[in-house]
């Protein structure tokens, strides 16, 4: 389970979120809903641990993956497959392994063998899937990138995410009410800094049209 615990987030004058408190559980898929700018991807940010909550705390008791769509993961100057090489090092897996999923996940082809910093945002999208769908982990978190790519690219997503991974957790920020209602079963709302949870998907979507 991964518990948030009275989250607070400020930048200098500006609060993102206010007392935010919500569990993830095991299998558990939360959709997270939100206009522009309401705190989805901080959110994610501080319940992966990329960045700190200025108040409360957040408590990992699964693996949760690095929040898919930050692209602050990756060391630029590095290609493709060093950056694996280093993340395999990391999580304790075959390097090897890692290598030939991303290879035939990610369709990226010699691209992996340039540095990163020269990957368009879905290029760098493609890499983070592949790579943490090869370490696996207990609950992904997702920032809406998994629409990048052509159909074909995000149909495959999509089945290995929300089909082969079914026992998995996640948390979705996302704008389509069509997969949130497809996939999730549960829903945060995020707005003017507070997350309001909802066991009805249905009916946190239509609260959000409302907004």
């Amino acid at each position: 389970m991964i518990s948030c615990v009275d989250i607070s987030k400020r930048y200098k004058n500006k609060t993102v979120l206010r007392d935010v408190n919500f569990t993830i559980a095991p299998g558990e898929r939360i959709g997270l809903l939100g206009r522009n700018g309401a705190g989805k991807s901080t959110l994610i940010k501080l319940v992966g641990g990329v960045e700190m909550p200025t108040s409360g705390r957040v408590v990992r008791n699964m693996s949760c993956s690095w929040p898919l769509g930050f692209g602050g993961g990756f060391q630029g100057s590095l290609t493709g497959y060093d950056n694996a090489r280093f993340i395999a090092r990391i999580y304790n897996r075959e390097y090897r392994d890692l290598r030939d999923f991303i290879e035939e996940f990610s369709e990226l082809g010699h691209q992996l063998g340039m540095p990163v910093k020269t990957y368009s945002s879905g290029m760098r999208a493609r890499l983070a899937f592949a790579l943490s769908l090869a370490i696996e982990f207990d609950c992904y978190l997702i920032d809406e990138v998994i629409m990048v790519g052509d159909q074909n690219f995000q149909r495959k997503s999509q089945i290995e995410f929300f089909e082969k991974r079914l026992d998995r957790s996640l948390l979705f920020a996302s704008h389509s009410p069509d997969l949130i209602r497809a996939f999730c079963n549960r829903a945060i709302i995020l707005d003017n800094g507070i997350a309001n949870v909802y066991d009805d998907v249905n009916a946190a979507l239509d609260i959000y049209d409302r907004l």
